[in-house]
């Protein structure tokens, strides 16, 4: 209803202000001056009249200057006027419009009688002023400018509004366009921020309709400049020509260096002569530096330079004052499991190996002699310099403890040593550095059974040694740990003799018998037919009986003992005294020749009568 009524006044007022207009001017006035003249006040009181013809052509002046100031609409404005915080933009509207300069930021360069796109979005605030946004204009006309940037491949602008995750948010005609941190630059960027509110070109490389999301790319403008360089710098490429370069990134195993649109590989071997642990030892980021190339593949794809190449080898600096038995010093670079590499000179190293790192024949890591760093004297052993190799060694520093061994530790002499190592077959004791000696399993104890060295002593440990043999050439000792102690079998063998009976208790029940201790040292075994009793019944663990020794060995430690011989042999001591008895008896009762004689001639008297009384 306001609305209509304003048009009324409108209509009236330009009546009256019309027919004013024909009588004082004949000829057609300016619209703009006609409308710059226009008594508003007059009109709104009632004063002026217009007549018909003159409203009709105030309506047409107004519908050629002014637009329909209707919601939702894109128009085209003019900025007539910039404060700090905001644009003045003329539309042809009864009034200016008025937009925040935050609508702007993509476009830090705007200026007043540039022309814009703005979006009616408040005909008339509380103020009577007119509200425009460019931001929801630019939106409303964006997807169509993004699609056919992307379909038509064109370059656009866009601002850089913020950092995101992986990458940056970009302003690209109003639309929030991801920029993903691999498309900023063909070099790696290490700091995003840079980027932050500055405009740049782009290139729109994706759009998801579905989602309403856009991806542009900067990197991909700037690819083809840099393909076109490639191919250029590519086709003059040819080994052991020195370019310069940027070192584009570092990594563990190498350096990147930008040659100029081509990229090649210093690995970390060709940086330095001298060992190092990292490239960044040697080369930082964005450092200007000179290589040479080493080689490249048939494509020229991927390119092998090197910077130690640039100089002299070492080696051939090396002074020829240097020679085979030299003292030398240098620092310990790199240690392996077989030994350690000393830098000598920067750029030349020498292998101490393990063996060569003490007189013992008992091998130990390198680890344990020497750490990365240190500062170490060895002697020259041997030095190649065709090959570039050198073997030091530092037990070379002291005297060999072995010549003077058959001295020291005669065969039969008592020493103190310190157990070092374990083999399944035996232990190794230390004397003195440089002096190893094996004391093998068999060796340990007169008595105990021993499976494994380790049930016996511990690494560490002091044991009191007797030397068994000697072998100067070979650099071996044996020793000996129970021939310090006197051997109890030479007792035990007449104490437990075959024969002696002693009594004890079945310690346990195993397949073939059992076993019983007769002391710390004497174990005997019982074989099953050996453990019946005189009943007929067997013995029991823990049964308490007497045993008769009927096996000893000393050589192998072994005893076999029965029970069952006990009661078995008094036995058969009765019954072979009864057989005795049995035989004398059986003597007395047999006849004797005489008594025959004496049978038969009786009976032949007999006989004879008989045969007189017939």
């Amino acid at each position: 209803m306001a609305e209509e009524k304003a048009t009324a006044q409108v209509e009236e007022t330009t009546n009256a202000t019309t027919q004013e207009a024909a009588q004082e001017t004949p000829k057609q006035q300016d619209p703009q001056e006609f409308l710059e003249n226009f008594n508003w006040e007059k009109y709104e009181q009632g004063i002026e009249k217009v007549d018909d013809t003159k409203l009709k052509e105030f309506e047409e002046l107004v519908a050629e200057n002014f637009v329909d100031t209707a919601d939702e609409e894109v128009v085209e404005g003019t900025v007539v006027y910039l404060t700090d915080r905001e644009a003045i933009i003329d539309i042809n509207a009864k009034s200016e419009g008025v937009i925040s300069l935050n609508e702007f930021r993509y476009n830090p360069d705007l200026k007043v009688g540039d022309k814009v796109e703005v979006l009616i979005d408040i005909r008339e605030d509380k103020s009577g002023q007119l509200v425009l946004s460019h931001r929801k204009a630019r939106t409303i006309m964006a997807w169509d400018r993004v699609n056919a940037a992307h379909d038509k491949e064109e370059i656009v602008s866009g601002f850089v509004k913020c950092r995101t995750k992986g990458g940056m948010i970009v302003d690209v005609f109003g639309i929030e366009a991801f920029l993903p941190g691999s498309q900023i630059d063909v070099k790696p960027i290490r700091d995003y921020d840079q980027y932050v509110n500055k405009t740049m070109e782009f290139k729109v490389v994706k759009i998801n309709h579905e989602f309403k999301n856009v991806v542009v790319s900067h990197k991909a403008l700037i690819e083809a400049d840099i393909e076109e360089q490639k191919k250029e710098i590519i086709s003059q490429l040819e080994k052991g020509q020195v370019l310069e370069g940027v070192v584009k990134n570092i990594t563990s195993y190498g350096v990147f260096i930008d040659l100029g649109g081509v990229d090649g590989l210093v690995h970390i071997t060709d940086l330095s002569w001298s060992r190092i642990n990292h490239p960044n030892e040697v080369v930082e980021l964005d450092q200007k530096l000179n290589v040479v190339i080493l080689d490249f593949d048939e494509n020229k794809s991927r390119i092998q330079l090197g910077l130690k190449q640039l100089e002299k080898h070492p080696w051939e600096a090396l002074s020829d004052e240097i020679k085979v038995g030299d003292k030398v010093k240098g620092k310990v670079v790199v240690i392996a499991d077989y030994g350690a590499f000393i830098e000598v000179v920067e750029g030349v190293e020498g292998l101490i190996h393990v063996s060569e790192m003490s007189w013992s024949t008992h091998l130990r890591s390198a680890q344990d002699f020497v750490k990365v760093g240190d500062e170490v004297e060895a002697v020259v052993l041997t030095l190649d310099r065709e090959d570039r190799k050198m073997s030091l060694g530092i037990k070379q520093l002291t005297p060999d403890p072995w010549t003077d061994i058959t001295t020291k530790y005669p065969v039969g002499s008592r020493h103190k040593g310190i157990v070092r190592n374990f083999t399944n077959f035996g232990v190794f004791v230390e004397l003195e550095e440089g002096i190893d000696g094996l004391i093998y399993i068999s060796d340990l104890s007169w008595t105990k059974k021993i499976k494994h060295p380790s049930e016996f002593t511990n690494v560490g440990d002091t044991l009191e040694v007797e030397v068994l043999e000697l072998d100067v050439e070979g650099r071996k000792l044996s020793l000996g740990h129970k021939q310090t102690t006197e051997n109890p079998w030479d007792k035990y063998e007449s104490e437990f003799a075959v024969g002696t009976v002693h009594k004890a208790a079945i310690t346990e029940i195993v397949d073939k018998g059992a076993t019983i201790d007769f002391n710390e040292d004497i174990t005997a075994f019982v074989p099953q037919r050996h453990l019946e009793k005189e009943d007929g019944k067997k013995l029991g663990k823990g049964d308490e009986a007497e045993f008769k020794i009927i096996e000893f060995n000393k050589d192998f430690k072994r005893v076999v003992a029965s029970h069952t011989a006990i009661f078995r042999e008094e036995e058969q001591r009765n019954v072979k005294a009864a057989a005795k008895r049995q035989a004398a008896a059986a003597d007395e009762a047999k006849p004797t020749l005489g008594d025959a004689n004496d049978a038969l001639q009786a009976l032949k008297d007999k006989m004879e009568a008989d045969s007189k009384k017939k």
